[in-house]
């Protein structure tokens, strides 16, 4: 049986394609343009040449940024970074969130008061940095992923999400057979709950592969630094200070230069990002909804 659209099906349909795809546009043109604009001429972007395609297609940025040898050290540190703090932070959020889920749980309204204080106040930056360093972890890489090794906002979806799809009745028929505790957690709670630890993964990983700060802070040795970090000293190393330099030649190939690095430097930090997210997607829009939070 086909169902004969009305006029005001037709017009809604239009509508709504027009408002999507001007939607898509403006999220996927810039980057798109950050692509084509990295492997431009910088000259032609200035003078906005570069619209839809690449204008005198050089490779200039990306071969200075690689050929700092560091950046391959930093790319294996943040991997680590990113790989080891993620387990640290998965393992700490699920368990917190899994007693302060269950309803015959006493303490689960104070903790999730603490939990709740430290979303608004904490020690400060010099206080942190005492603690870090009277606990031996100044310039070592256990503090790039035991500290911040909790994030509250997401305790409190990984509780949310606990609450909703694990019933209380599934722990007492699991208590019925023998299960204690940990092996209710284990065997049970963890691999039904795959979608709201895809979530935290892919939120966790992509701080952690992102983080500059706590390496900019607690860090001295260059072969700790992480992958943003030294892209950052590598933008900063190409920068012009044109009070320092009297050729002006030299300062214009200088200014090219720091823009290909300038585009360089996003794309070679966002590649290995688009690249895992399409394996977690079809868990994060189902996790994301389950573990909202429930006005």
């Amino acid at each position: 049986m086909i169902i004969k659209r009305s006029r005001e099906d037709i017009i809604f349909d239009l509508i709504n394609g027009i408002v999507l795809t001007l939607a898509l546009l403006v999220v996927a043109y810039p980057l798109y343009f950050i692509v084509i604009a990295s492997i431009s001429d910088p000259t032609a972007i200035n003078n906005g040449k570069v619209f839809l395609f690449p204008v005198d297609i050089t490779f200039e940025g990306y071969k200075r940024i690689f050929s700092d040898g560091t950046i391959w050290t930093a790319y294996g540190n943040t991997i680590i970074y990113a790989v080891v703090g993620t387990c640290i932070n998965i393992i700490l959020t699920m368990t917190i969130a899994y007693p302060i889920a269950r309803k015959d749980f006493s303490g689960k309204k104070i903790i999730t008061l603490i939990l709740l204080i430290t979303m608004y106040f904490n020690g400060g930056l010099i206080p942190t940095y005492m603690v870090v360093n009277n606990l031996g972890l100044n310039n070592s890489w256990w503090v790039m992923v035991i500290l911040g090794g909790v994030n509250v906002f997401n305790v409190i979806i990984a509780r949310s999400s606990l609450e909703n799809t694990i019933p209380q009745e599934l722990y007492e028929a699991a208590v019925i057979d023998g299960c204690s505790h940990f092996n209710f957690f284990f065997k049970i709670v963890l691999p039904l709950s795959k979608a709201i630890i895809a979530v935290l993964v892919l939120y966790y990983g992509v701080a952690h592969w992102n983080e500059y700060m706590k390496g900019l802070i607690y860090l001295k040795d260059q072969d700790k630094f992480p992958l943003q970090l030294v892209l950052r000293s590598i933008l900063v190393q190409n920068e012009v200070n044109e009070n320092m330099i009297d050729d002006v030649e030299n300062i214009l190939e200088q200014q090219k230069a720091a823009e290909l690095i300038k585009y360089g430097v996003i794309i070679v930090a966002s590649i290995p990002v688009l690249i895992i997210y399409p394996f977690v997607q079809k868990y994060f829009v189902k996790g994301a909804m389950v573990g909202s939070v429930k006005g």
